[in-house]
């Protein structure tokens, strides 16, 4: 029997498969309009959202009818999951209906959970943990615009968030360098940045966002605030993060800024630089449909 290919972290695929992911996207993106015919014909997927979702139900919606298959789409307020049914059960339930879950989850626990008990594949489309399928995206954006993002230097700014996770896993799989300047109240899961330097990773951690941005090819960051934080708390320790004009001219001047969406301008990042020559976020938002659709396909083996 051939072992389900879930695409749940970064960090649980090897470095070759993440590369042809990427590479694959490209394609897909080259060849987007043309007559690709369809890989996923007669393949459902379920979508599973406990968080608001505009560009991961959207992406997924329509790279899925680009590839010929069908998506469902569950609220679990409104389905059993809500009602006390587990992600366990839930997840052999859909295994009977359908071809591949996509879930959007609250707690990364839940995403292990459905997996663990799922005959059939299973993709991370957000967890508090982690968001891998964004980073696919944003590694296709920054070779798009910068070349091989190998011994490149990116850095993050702001909140150690889920999305900084998976910045960190991707340093090591893609072998770039990262430079995360976080408050320390904020900062990344220390057994993941332990995880980086164990394998090698080119991974600092530190306080100081000008030192971070100093030379970078790319600066992200992202939202500080998430649903059930405490705002005032977060605009106090965030504040000394913001990404302006001054910051981005720290980079490299060929340097570019991403955001994963959404943004909130006078925030994380002043209105000049997202709207700026420094910005490829909708670039960076468009390929999550054209990363999504590789991942799709390889999770399919289509």
């Amino acid at each position: 029997m051939t072992a389900l290919r879930h695409f749940l972290d970064l960090d649980q695929i090897d470095a070759s498969a993440l590369r042809g992911l990427v590479d694959r996207a490209a394609a897909l993106k080259a060849e987007r309009g043309g007559n690709a015919g369809a890989p996923l014909a007669g393949r459902t997927l379920a979508m599973v959202f406990e968080k608001p979702s505009t560009r991961t139900r959207i992406s997924f919606e329509v790279g899925m009818a680009e590839l010929g298959g069908r998506t469902v789409t569950l609220n679990p307020s409104k389905s059993q999951m809500g009602r006390g049914e587990t992600a366990a059960d839930t997840a052999r339930v859909l295994s009977r209906y359908v071809d591949a879950a996509m879930l959007r989850v609250n707690q990364h626990a839940t995403l292990t959970e459905f997996a663990d008990a799922a005959s059939m594949p299973v993709i991370n489309g957000l967890s508090d943990r982690s968001h891998p399928c964004q980073i696919l995206a944003d590694v296709l954006t920054f070779e798009e615009h910068r070349g091989p993002i190998a011994g490149k230097t990116v850095a993050w700014v702001g909140d150690g968030n889920n999305v900084a996770t998976s910045w960190i896993h991707a340093a090591v799989r893609f072998g770039f360098s990262l430079r995360l300047a976080c408050p320390t109240p904020l900062a990344p899961d220390p057994d993941i940045v332990s995880w980086a330097a164990e394998n090698g990773g080119d991974v600092s951690l530190g306080m100081d966002a000008a030192e971070a941005v100093a030379g970078a090819d790319c600066v992200v960051t992202d939202t500080w605030i998430s649903m059930g934080d405490d705002p005032g708390i977060r605009h106090r320790l965030l504040a000394p993060y913001h990404v302006d004009g001054d910051l981005m001219s720290r980079a490299a001047a060929d340097a570019i800024f991403l955001h994963c969406l959404p943004a909130h301008r006078g925030d994380e990042v002043s209105a000049d630089v997202i709207d700026g020559p420094f910005s490829k976020v909708w670039d960076e938002a468009e390929n999550r449909l054209h990363a999504q659709k590789a991942v799709l396909l390889w999770c399919l083996g289509a």
